[in-house]
């Protein structure tokens, strides 16, 4: 018998308990460790905090799912994980064993890195679906006296598309309200051309997003380091090509959202041979660890270096499409361990997103993720909007039923077809 442990019940975590599922031995066992019975679905924060969504329209509880699927369900976090005794020690200080490990556990959000940043002090979140709803009542506020917006990421951010989809939500609902007219809006981010996205641009993102911020009067700010929010304002560093200071901008405003850079959480930060100097989990092309071979790792927790060299740091995303590619061969990899045989199954890293924005939208594909692609596609409309908002429903149907299935690639390539591209996907 194998006890297989599951770290985070998150996207990936959730997924792969469905998936690992499959692939047992009828005397092996599954347990998953997440913090709170509670599944969020993030790609619809930003909806929430604009009231377009209520936490409850994206939440799924798993503990009835997990049970009628036979999984473990541990509703506690994780103090520290032991590889060296294949040991996960819990807050409450009891310890839980494993044979085989996935850590899912995402990152953790280091707000603590740029003095004011965050929803503690003077920038809103929409990295937890919580934050997404302090979000929505600092932004009714916001609405009864308006002002400038600042909204963007910081330094060492890995995940660009919501700041994009949050600040042309906002742009959209404001043009609702019919106050954008009062409100001056500026895109900060450390991306060295706006639609770089931390994968050196997909497609045409470059000349897309930048005509939607241009269209939307939208002013941004590239190469940018945050250094520092006060109240009602933020001190923005724009550097040059060679990181040399370009000039610095003080940007006032009256509602700011930033994303924050991240690490690695508490439980894995600083073991040697398991993380990189950020806390992100090492792994091979199968998703294992070299020097703890019975753990694999998933999702946005995973150490993926940059595609090159910027004049501030930034990082790789790990979009849904891709996540589901690593939960599906770290599952077929661990299924072979139980059965005698070595992992053989690489993830494809692939990268298809739709990122709303209200009204519209981007939508871009890259296979693989990393240049150079055999696939570097994007593309623009209203439809863009309504299959994310299908997808959302979809996703969700089928989180609640406990299907173990391909999400991305069923609904975003066999659903909706994005361009001809079906025939050109491993």
């Amino acid at each position: 018998m194998s006890e297989i442990v599951i770290l985070g019940s998150g996207l990936g975590g959730t997924l792969m308990a469905y998936e690992m599922s499959d692939q047992l031995r009828p005397e092996d066992r599954i347990t998953v460790i997440g913090k709170g019975p509670a599944y969020h679905f993030f790609p619809s924060n930003p909806w929430v905090a604009v009231g377009w969504r209520e936490k409850k329209d994206i939440e799924v509880d798993l503990t009835k799912i997990m049970s009628k699927k036979k999984i473990n369900f541990i509703t506690e976090g994780a103090a520290r994980v032991m590889p060296g005794q294949n040991q996960i020690a819990l807050t409450s200080g009891e310890t839980v064993s494993y044979d085989y490990l996935v850590i899912a556990t995402g990152p953790e959000l280091a707000f603590d890195e740029i003095p004011g940043l965050g929803p503690d002090a003077n920038t809103q979140s929409i990295c937890e679906t919580s934050h997404a709803e302090q979000a929505f009542v600092a932004f009714e506020a916001f609405c009864k006296n308006p002002g400038p917006i600042v909204i963007g990421a910081v330094q060492g951010v890995s995940c660009f598309g919501p700041a994009y989809e949050f600040a042309l939500i906002l742009d959209t609902e404001l043009r609702k309200r019919k106050i954008r007219n009062r409100v001056p809006m500026t895109f900060v981010t450390p991306e060295p051309y706006i639609g770089h996205l931390g994968l050196d641009g997909v497609g045409d993102t470059k000349s897309m997003l930048e005509s939607e911020l241009r269209n939307r009067h939208i002013k941004w700010v590239t190469n940018a380091r945050v250094k520092e929010v006060t109240p009602g304002q933020m001190l923005v560093e724009e550097l040059n090509e060679d990181a040399s200071l370009k000039t610095t901008h003080t940007l006032d405003f009256s509602f700011s959202m930033m994303m924050p850079p991240f690490r690695g959480v508490p439980a894995v930060y600083g073991i040697e041979g398991l993380t990189n100097p950020r806390g992100f989990i090492l792994a091979d092309a199968y998703q294992r660890n070299t020097a703890f071979p019975n753990v694999f790792s998933i999702g946005v927790c995973v150490a993926i270096p940059p595609t090159g060299k910027t004049p501030v740091p930034v990082g790789v995303p790990k979009t849904g499409f891709m996540i589901e590619s690593m939960v599906t061969a770290t599952a077929h990899n661990i299924g072979g361990l139980l059965r005698g045989q070595q992992p053989d199954i690489k993830p494809s890293w692939n990268a298809i997103c739709l990122a709303d924005f209200g009204d519209g939208g981007v939508a871009f594909v890259a296979q693989p993720q990393i240049p150079p692609r055999n696939v570097n596609w994007s593309g623009s409309g209203k439809w863009v909007h309504l299959a994310k908002v299908g997808f959302e429903k979809y996703f969700l149907r089928k989180i609640k039923v406990g299907k173990s299935e391909p999400f991305y690639e069923r609904y975003l390539l066999k659903q909706l077809k994005i361009p001809k591209l079906l025939d050109r996907v491993p």
